[in-house]
C-alpha cells in the first residue's frame, strides 16, 4: 500500500498492517511538500490519510457478496500539526456482525466510524469521522 500513489505522493506510510485487514496504523511526517502556508500539516493531507482504510477493512473481511464505499466523511481540525502524525484504524469481530446483522435482509447499512489523529506525544491534532455504505449484493 506504500507504493499507492495517493498515499504515496501525499507522504502517508503505512506503519502497520494485519494480514486480516482488521488493524493498521499509518503515519504522516511534515515536509515541504504537505505543509501549509503557517508551516504546519495540510488538512488535506491529515483527511486523506484516513481514506481508503475503513472501506478496504470492510470490503477484505465482509467479502465478495458485499457492496461498500465511503459515503460521507468529516473532520475537526483540533490542533496544528507540527510534526509526524498518526492514525490507527480497528474493526473488531464485534462490529463486523453487527454490520453482517443490519444487512442480512439486503438493507443498506450506514455505520460510522472514528478516528483521531495524534501527535508523536500522543496529543490530539484531528477526529475525523467515516460513513461508509454497506449493503449485501442483490441475488446473493
Amino acid at each position: 500500500m506504500n507504493l499507492w500513489p495517493p498515499l504515496l505522493f501525499a507522504g502517508i506510510r503505512v506503519k502497520v498492517s494485519d494480514v486480516n485487514f482488521r488493524h493498521f496504523e499509518v503515519e504522516l511526517k511534515l515536509r515541504w511538500w504537505n505543509r501549509n502556508m503557517m508551516g504546519t500539516q495540510f488538512g488535506g493531507s491529515l483527511f486523506a490519510m484516513t481514506d481508503p482504510f475503513y472501506m478496504l477493512m470492510l470490503s477484505e473481511n465482509l467479502g465478495p457478496d458485499y457492496v461498500v464505499w465511503d459515503k460521507a466523511a468529516e473532520i475537526d481540525f483540533v490542533a496544528p500539526g507540527r510534526g509526524k502524525v498518526h492514525a490507527k484504524f480497528l474493526v473488531t469481530p464485534e462490529r463486523l456482525a453487527e454490520i453482517r446483522a443490519a444487512t442480512a435482509d439486503g438493507a443498506k447499512y450506514l455505520p460510522v466510524f472514528e478516528v483521531d489523529i495524534t501527535d508523536a506525544s500522543g496529543a490530539l491534532i484531528a477526529k475525523v469521522k467515516r460513513v461508509l455504505y454497506v449493503r449485501k449484493k442483490r441475488g446473493r
